[in-house]
């Protein structure tokens, strides 16, 4: 049985929980979905509890049917071996605050150039520009922010 999206590689840049949750379901429909991990722990959700066996039962929640690679970011041979992943994807996701991909030069107008054809999904609490752009969104914070609680 093949399914909706089967053929397209999205390269994953996402942490916790927003960005995790929509590759999860992009996975779930097909897609072959590379997340991309930070060199020595990976994800910090790895190690959210509860955890079984050794294994976070968060972490497999949100990246179920994902493969992983582990790059330094911070580093050119990381910027590089990213830039051959996406190269070869249809989609990059990334839930990194506004400004970050910029810097490491995966940001969309840096991409798009080269793959005019890249969907690329910016994930962020309080958008890409604005005053608040730049905070961190946790659950939390936006319950307060917003005055509206989705565990209630």
């Amino acid at each position: 049985m093949t399914r909706p999206l089967q053929g397209i590689r999205v390269i994953d840049f996402s942490v916790l929980i927003a960005g995790p949750w929509a590759t999860r379901m992009l996975a779930d429909c097909g897609a072959e979905v590379i997340k991309i991990e930070a060199v020595g722990d990976g994800d910090v959700t790895r190690f959210a509890e509860p955890l079984v066996e050794g294994v976070s039962l968060v972490f497999a929640a949100y990246n179920t049917g994902k493969k992983s690679v582990s790059l330094d970011l911070k580093t050119p041979a990381g910027i590089a071996a990213a830039k051959v992943l996406i190269a070869s994807a249809d989609v990059v996701v990334e839930n990194f605050r506004p400004g970050v991909m910029k810097r490491l030069g995966l940001n969309y107008e840096s991409l798009v150039a080269e793959h005019p054809k890249l969907i690329y999904c910016s994930i962020s609490g309080y958008g890409q520009t604005g005053p608040l752009a730049h905070k961190a969104a946790y659950a939390p914070a936006l319950a307060a922010f917003s005055g509206y609680d989705l565990y209630c």
